[in-house]
């Protein structure tokens, strides 16, 4: 059993239980996920059963596409609406979707965030939230993500319980941290603010129309068509460029083999394919000038 599984995980469920859910709907235990969701959103989490592991670091590295409301008039610990309040004011303001566009745009392109104490990046060998659940604040490490688009979506007029609201659609790079994108428009508008809910709607070409809720998976596993529900590899590597080759070369990586580098590309790292089906990744040699070698041979 090799593919991607396009599973819409659930609130309530951290990417590890549906890692859990799924190996046993589909007894296979070869399953990966392909970057983490906090529990209490919901989204597009592609799991990589079989060969297709061998393509999750890829699958991560992909431009991921949200759907966020930020609340204006209080933040939080852990910058989202599960956490607890630090700061908060009163919102006398209203915004039309138009000049909320126009905090948006300050955003756009390359931008450098702190990533929020609640979260699973590493300092001296530590996660973050380890330290913020014993209460100790460290420094940080900043880093350049990339907002390629962003768009309001719909803005709530009326000031409600002295908050004001709105959302907005965001494509961005790996390791975006949304709840921080929140807190940062809301201080560009004044304000305190938190993440109130978030949404993944895509991971590179694996969308919302293509996913499947657990519900489906375990029935369609019951009726024996879990291996139906897999999206082929090639799906999940859709975004990179790709080589077709003829037989006698297909032979040759399937073993492996160091070959010259193509003429027909000007890039350091792609797909080569056989009649349509996915068969390595390679790459630029790093130590042979004009030479490729694998990086992954399915």
């Amino acid at each position: 059993m090799d593919g991607i599984l396009p599973l819409w995980k659930p609130k309530g469920f951290t990417s590890h239980d549906c890692v859990s859910k799924a190996r046993g709907m589909l007894k296979t235990k070869k399953i990966g996920h392909t970057g983490t969701l906090d529990p209490e959103v919901e989204g597009v989490l592609p799991l990589c059963v079989g060969k297709a592991t061998k393509i999750v670091p890829f699958l991560t590295d992909t431009e991921k596409v949200y759907e966020a409301e930020v609340t204006l008039g209080s933040t939080t610990d852990t910058e989202d609406a599960t956490g607890n309040t630090v700061d908060s004011a009163t919102v006398k303001d209203t915004w039309s979707e138009g000049e909320i566009q126009t905090y948006l745009d300050r955003f756009q392109g390359a931008i450098t965030q702190v990533p929020p104490m609640y979260s699973a990046v590493k300092v001296n060998g530590k996660k973050l939230y380890e330290y913020a659940r014993e209460g100790i604040e460290v420094d940080r490490p900043s880093r350049e993500v990339m907002i390629k688009d962003i768009q309001v979506i719909s803005a709530d007029r009326e000031t409600r319980e002295e908050t004001f609201s709105f959302s907005f659609r965001v494509v961005c790079s790996k390791g975006t941290y949304v709840r921080t994108l929140c807190v940062d428009i809301g201080k560009s508008m004044g304000y305190p603010a938190h993440m109130a809910s978030l949404i993944r709607t895509s991971t590179a070409d694996i969308t919302r129309e293509d996913c499947l809720t657990l519900d489906e998976v375990q029935e369609a596993a019951d009726e024996g068509r879990g291996e139906e529900l897999l999206l082929p590899i090639s799906q999940g590597l859709s975004h990179m460029p790709a080589l077709e080759v003829d037989k006698d070369t297909k032979e040759k990586i399937k073993h492996g083999q160091v070959l010259p580098y193509p003429e027909a590309l000007s890039v350091d790292q792609f797909l080569i394919k056989h009649a349509g089906q996915v068969l390595a990744i390679y790459q630029k040699h790093p130590a042979k000038t004009g030479l490729i070698k694998p990086v992954r041979v399915f």
